[in-house]
């Protein structure tokens, strides 16, 4: 088969893992369904049929069909070509944020979404290292150590979504940010030397942010509130603030301000017995130089 005067294969469905639409959520469908619109719509116009459309971009009638109908979400190029291919003036390009952002778990989407909009940010984490400090090869060890196993493509899809998330260390203004880890997790092998000489230079990196508080809780510590878990704080600009801890308020989001005391009271306490951040930094380059 000939396209633009090579033979290409065309892309089918056994090509095109994990790129399909999670039922549950609601505005990623709607995304979805959107586009697929918008493309046969565009399409038809032209009078194109879905064979011959699928040629010109590389996909299989089948896939297209299914693109169209809001069952498959389409990747970036896809879009690109469908705009060039049916003259749609940049239209379906423009769609490749949502549709990106729709790749994500909507789990994930959503915390990306407070990360971005926060302007203090607090999170206390006893079993590894924070999402927002990781290195993708950290997170890409990390999760391939749960089971039951993720599928190589949701495992790429989840490293990539967390990787997304650090994009608020370019915000401008910057948040605050504050982290306490265990040293405990700093010891642990995730991964080969390699992947722990680049997570500490990343720790030493962010933590020299002058936005960015990084501390350590030492192993040889007294007990402290959170040993029961996980604990996130977040501020927004009008005031309001979110939360959730792994030993309270059955870990889901709180933003009841009593509820919001107890969790600051923690982390505050948290904070004031780990390490200052200046040691904290040191004790990760004395890491970093073991390795």
């Amino acid at each position: 088969m000939s396209v633009d005067g090579e033979v290409r294969r065309l892309r089918t469905e056994a090509d095109e893992p994990g790129w399909e639409v999670d039922p549950d959520d609601e505005w990623g469908v709607a995304v979805v369904a959107t586009v697929g619109r918008q493309v046969k719509l565009r399409r038809e116009a032209v009078g194109m049929r879905a064979g011959e459309f699928g040629r010109a971009v590389g996909y299989g009638e089948d896939l297209v069909y299914k693109i169209e109908s809001g069952k498959r979400i389409p990747r970036p190029e896809f879009l690109d070509r469908a705009d060039e291919v049916l003259d749609a003036g940049g239209l379906l390009a423009a769609m490749k944020e949502d549709v990106a952002k729709v790749r994500y778990p909507k789990k994930v989407r959503d915390l990306a979404d407070m990360e971005a909009r926060a302007v203090e940010i607090g999170v206390y984490e006893c079993s590894n290292i924070p999402g927002l400090l990781q290195t993708p090869e950290y997170t890409r060890a990390l999760l391939e150590s749960w089971l039951p196993a993720y599928t190589p493509e949701d495992l790429e899809r989840r490293v990539a979504a967390r990787a997304a998330r650090q994009a608020v260390y370019e915000r401008s203004p910057a948040p605050a940010l504050s982290f306490v880890l265990e040293e405990a997790t700093l010891r642990r092998r995730v991964g080969g030397t390699m992947v722990r000489r680049q997570q500490f230079e990343r720790l030493l990196e962010v933590g020299r942010l002058r936005s960015v508080s990084l501390q350590v809780m030492p192993m040889d510590s007294a007990p402290h509130p959170g040993m029961s878990g996980r604990i996130e704080l977040l501020k927004f600009e009008d005031g309001t603030a979110v939360g959730r801890s792994d030993g309270a308020f059955n870990s889901r989001p709180i933003h009841d301000p009593k509820h919001l005391r107890i969790l600051e009271l923690r982390y505050g306490t948290i904070r004031a017995q780990a390490l200052p951040p200046r040691e904290s930094l040191a004790l990760i380059e004395h890491l970093l130089g073991e390795t």
